[in-house]
């Protein structure tokens, strides 16, 4: 009813110190969970894009021996037929325009030397050109130029000084391969990187995956191959997809598919965040907004008078109520709607400058970025918006139930 509406206004306006101060509650913890969410969605993004496109990609396809012995990254567990394999992905109707690539991988661990030091080390080799859209390693180079050719390599700057290589120098790598016999190939360094990654910059190298199924007598075959989606969180619904397309094609026997979330112990440390900070969000909203319910009380007790003589004129308990909530939601909307706007600000500003711990991760080896960047969602912005008008009208249900249930005589005789 618009008389509720307009009484309600009227009523906030009446003491504009103590509304003030509820809009301001109401607003800081609004600011507060929608600066959290937009940071807190940008931490979990980045060590989602981190893990799936060092790792495990948004859809993993491998032999089923490799992923029950993942860790020791064998050679011997591979993916006989990759280039058919990647093709019948390609043409999946349910995926086009939903991938972003399609990616072969060969991972083996090695010795690496150089005089009198030596490193335990990881090669890593895919399509350089796929591989420079993932790894970004491209741009992460402080020295040389990224792959170009066969026989060439790119390592990280860390490992370049723990080992004393130089641009132009050639490494010698020696390991064991599908055959299980020890192979040896030299590779020209051509360019050093620097992601600010610790695993990637201190025991990685990258060269040519053509170089290496012949280095490690694979016969053509890999280890993986990685499915990169545009949106990650589809990823259940494309290794579903896939599993059906490759089924029947030669050399897809005793292949496993898997979306990220089903790989390794991280995806579900990640999912538990988001559970908890939802939590959080509505925890900081109700204690901004338990304000309200103090002012509405002393509203009520101040107001006594004025709901006896209403209540006297025949306004019913549902309309008191309303009244009250009505005061409640508008603080509620008012300050909710300010605090969604500057916590929308900030992470503006934090999605362009970001907050660098790399200091913090320098001996930290999972692969994560150390410059974090607040996500910028105005559709979250909306749902924090929500989350406080929520809670402010729910504190001021107590408040209201107490106005909506006082006698009228009894009321203006306690003033009286």
């Amino acid at each position: 009813m618009k008389w509720i509406l307009d009484m309600a206004l009227r009523n906030l306006k009446r003491n504009k110190r103590r509304t003030i101060l509820a809009v301001s509650s109401i607003a800081l913890s609004v600011m507060l969970i929608t600066f959290m969410g937009g940071f807190v969605g940008g931490v979990l993004e980045n060590m989602v894009k981190n893990l799936t496109k060092n790792e495990t990609g948004h859809v993993r396809i491998v032999a089923k021996g490799f992923e029950e012995r993942t860790r020791f990254m064998p050679v011997d567990e591979l993916i006989s037929e990759p280039e058919a394999i990647m093709a019948a992905i390609e043409a999946i109707p349910g995926l086009q325009g939903k991938m972003l690539v399609t990616s072969e991988r060969i991972l083996f661990g090695t010795l690496l030397s150089n005089g009198p030091n030596t490193k335990a080390v990881m090669g890593f080799s895919g399509d350089p050109e796929k591989e420079k859209g993932l790894l970004n390693l491209d741009r992460s180079i402080v020295e040389g130029r990224y792959l170009s050719g066969r026989g060439e390599a790119i390592i990280g700057s860390k490992l370049a000084e723990d080992l004393g290589f130089k641009i132009g120098d050639y490494m010698r790598v020696v390991t064991q391969g599908a055959d299980y016999g020890l192979h040896l190939k030299r590779f020209q360094i051509v360019g050093l990187v620097r992601t600010g990654i610790n695993m990637l910059d201190a025991e990685v190298f990258q060269v040519p995956v053509v170089d290496v199924k012949e280095f490690l007598r694979t016969d053509g075959g890999v280890q993986q191959i990685l499915v990169m989606l545009k949106d990650y969180k589809e990823s259940a619904e494309a290794a579903k997809l896939i599993s059906t397309a490759i089924a029947g094609i030669p050399g897809s026997e005793g292949l496993v598919v898997r979306p990220w979330t089903e790989i390794g112990e991280y995806p579900s440390l990640i999912i538990m965040m988001e559970s908890i900070y939802r939590w959080i969000y509505w925890v900081v909203a109700f204690l901004g907004a338990f304000i309200i319910t103090n002012i509405l009380m002393m509203v009520v007790l101040e107001r006594k008078k004025e709901i006896g003589i209403l209540k006297s004129m025949g306004l019913r308990r549902s309309e008191v109520m309303q009244l009250f909530l009505t005061e409640g939601a508008l603080m509620g909307v008012v300050g909710s709607a300010i605090g969604a706007c500057l916590g929308l600000v900030l992470c503006y500003i934090m999605s362009i400058y970001g907050l660098d711990f790399s200091s913090a991760f320098e001996g930290f080896s999972f692969p994560v970025d150390p410059v974090y960047y607040a996500k910028f969602d105005v559709l979250q912005a909306l749902q924090m918006f929500g989350i406080g008008v929520v809670v402010s009208i729910v504190v001021s249900i107590s408040p209201s139930r107490r106005a909506a249930t006082m006698n009228a005589v009894d009321a203006i005789k306690s003033v009286a």
